[in-house]
């Protein structure tokens, strides 16, 4: 069902209804910022005696109403006018996207399976990976602007046959759900909720919101839209409104809460094409990729080298995007310590989580 609500939270997303959604081509995927929170919530809720029903509608149960945490954030952002800047708002898309390098890197050496089975970085799994970073860079030079557009698709595809011929395509692709359709329930496990993990989740609920201002700024910039301004603080307020109820709806689907996608920045980038009626065509493909588990078979097995190869320059795009919107502002010694200090902590800790592992406890 994830990628079912992924669909209806970015038509929600996209078309902006009332004071709801950016409005700008932003599509919504499945928050991997959740993980570690419901992880340690369902064991405590299995050790607790609880079974998997009573656990899942728990843990649902709890999203929807942390939800809410970043609902009424939304609606208090224009408080926050004088620090949501330029500056501020392009330091955050700088972070996103460098920390996303080591996603795509992952990717291209084979992703964590590589890893488990010590084939991780293996000479064909760079080859097909820089097959896709070829093809994708040598498109976008191109004057034909049909190809500029479709350098993805055409690079992906490209890869693609590249692995089949290759030999690195899974045995069997036929999906492990033998029903044709997959319909939609809402609240299949019931409804409950567990208090003792309401306030991490409203914590991360907080953190996600940072962390969409910063995708929706970077999308209102490779759109040509203004990253200041009334217009750009009314996307922004709508854009985190639309997250908080999107991973509201996504609880009552019985999935995890969707949020913005930064991959959405560089794929404007690199084709140019910004238009919503594109975004409502992603979106109806993956409402069919959910309710259709054949069809979606098909996507889940395309290696992980060629998914690295074209969201490495994907990633770069969107940390390149942050330092467009930081240059608009003067770089000045005030300036330049805010840039330091914001990129010398962030990225620190993401390369470095462990510096960290004694918070809890002290």
């Amino acid at each position: 069902m994830s990628l079912f609500a992924s669909g209806v939270a970015s038509i929600i997303q996209i078309k902006a209804w009332g004071p709801v959604g950016s409005g700008l081509l932003s599509i919504q995927g499945t928050s991997f910022n959740f993980v570690a929170p419901l992880i340690m919530g369902g064991t405590a809720l299995k050790t607790g005696g609880a079974d998997v029903p009573t656990m899942m509608a728990a843990l649902f149960g709890t999203l929807m109403l942390a939800s809410c945490t970043e609902m009424v954030l939304s609606r208090i952002l224009h408080l926050a006018r004088r620090i949501i800047t330029p500056l501020v708002s392009g330091v955050v898309v700088m972070i996103i996207g460098l920390s996303l390098i080591q996603v795509g890197l992952t990717s291209i050496g084979g992703g964590y399976a590589a890893m488990a089975d010590h084939t991780f970085g293996a000479p064909k799994n760079l080859l097909l990976a820089g097959i896709v970073l070829a093809l994708i860079i040598i498109l976008n030079r191109q004057r034909n602007p049909y190809l500029r557009i479709a350098s993805l698709v055409i690079a992906m595809a490209a890869g693609y046959l590249a692995a089949w011929f290759l030999d690195m395509l899974p045995a069997n692709t036929a999906p492990t759900n033998s029903s044709l359709i997959t319909v939609p329930t809402p609240l299949y496990y019931g409804l409950g909720i567990d208090w003792s993990l309401l306030l991490p989740l409203m914590l991360v609920f907080m953190i996600t919101s940072l962390e969409t201002i910063g995708d929706i700024t970077a999308t209102s910039d490779v759109s040509e839209q203004p990253v200041s301004g009334p217009l750009y603080m009314k996307r922004l307020k709508g854009g985190v409104l639309a997250n908080g109820l999107n991973s509201f709806v996504s609880a009552v689907f019985n999935t995890f809460p969707n949020s913005c996608f930064g991959q959405n920045n560089g794929v404007i980038q690199l084709t140019g094409v910004a238009s919503r009626y594109v975004g409502f065509v992603v979106a109806l493909m993956l409402i069919v990729l959910g309710l259709f588990p054949a069809v979606s078979g098909f996507v889940q097995h395309i290696p992980e080298p060629v998914l690295g190869g074209a969201t490495l320059v994907m990633f770069g795009t969107i940390a390149a995007s942050g330092v467009r919107i930081v240059s608009r502002e003067p770089l000045n010694r005030r300036a330049i310590l805010i840039i330091a200090l914001s990129l010398a902590v962030g990225l620190g800790v993401s390369q470095q989580p462990l510096i960290l592992q004694f918070a809890r406890t002290g």
